[in-house]
């Protein structure tokens, strides 16, 4: 399955539940349809560079958050109808980041040094 990552922008919300609701019912969605998630990183509040317009409210602040997921296209096509849907979300995009974790996985280095030997 192809590995994505979701940056999500959404509408600021006094009480975090809205936004803790939001990302959980995002993951339980990959979860329940085969899909696996990575991680979940929150990048908090932030001031947006201009207003976003959307659903008929103004927004100038807003909540950022990303997902790191594997799933099938088909999921990644229902996940972004659903967040089309949800009004709590401003903006979204969605990046491939390859065909599998190794593609985008560094091999480990090794930790022995060799060294040539020494001539007297």
């Amino acid at each position: 399955m192809p590995l994505y990552e979701i940056l999500c922008i959404s509408a600021h919300a006094a009480k975090y539940e809205e936004i803790h609701g939001l990302v959980k019912q995002t993951a339980l969605m990959v979860m329940n349809n085969g899909g696996v998630v990575r991680s979940i990183n929150s990048w908090g509040t932030r001031t947006l560079p201009m207003r976003i317009k959307r659903y008929k409210a103004s927004h100038s602040v807003a909540d950022y958050w990303t997902m790191h997921f594997d799933a099938s296209p088909k999921l990644m096509k229902s996940v972004s109808h659903s967040l089309k849907a949800d009004e709590r979300v401003l903006r979204w995009t969605t990046t491939k980041l390859g065909e599998r974790l190794e593609d985008i996985a560094k091999p480990a280095e090794s930790t022995v040094v060799h060294q040539a030997p020494r001539t007297q």
